[in-house]
């Protein structure tokens, strides 16, 4: 399969991972839509001053968001150099996030680490990222 645009023939499975991604965020959002209806939280409130349960799925959502902008520049950049690498390595951070967000909904907030090893993915979509830079700037 011939390369488009100079980018690698298998940036499909980087494309592929940002539209999963995407799907990702989309069910977090419906999660909250639905503790929203269930704990009876109208809108505009964001969070709840007495319901900590809809707050954890709230924040589940809210921290996938503040996450989610960097998570794509990465995975883009890495993908670049190493579009299969970068592709399992945002399927880490993807599955992660759904790990996250559903320790998160238990109510104990502490359970949220159950998506830690998210970290895996995102820091190896730096790493790929840098070194698609010094490989650009001809420093190795």
């Amino acid at each position: 399969m011939t390369a488009m645009a100079g980018l690698p023939a298998d940036f499909g499975y980087v494309i592929l991972t940002a539209v999963a991604s995407a799907f990702m965020v989309g069910y977090l959002a419906e999660r909250v839509a639905f503790a929203r209806k269930t704990h009876k939280v109208e809108y505009p409130t964001f969070y709840s001053p007495d319901n900590q349960l809809f707050n954890c799925f709230q924040r589940a959502h809210g921290n996938t968001l503040e996450n989610y902008p960097q998570f794509l520049m990465f995975l883009l950049l890495a993908g670049i150099g190493f579009p299969r690498a970068s592709s399992v390595l945002g399927a880490i951070w993807i599955v992660s996030r759904f790990s996250y967000a559903h320790g998160y909904y238990s109510g104990e907030p502490g359970k949220r680490m159950w998506g830690v090893y998210g970290y895996i993915g995102l820091l190896g979509l730096i790493g790929l990222s840098v070194t698609n830079a010094l490989r650009l700037l001809e420093v190795i």
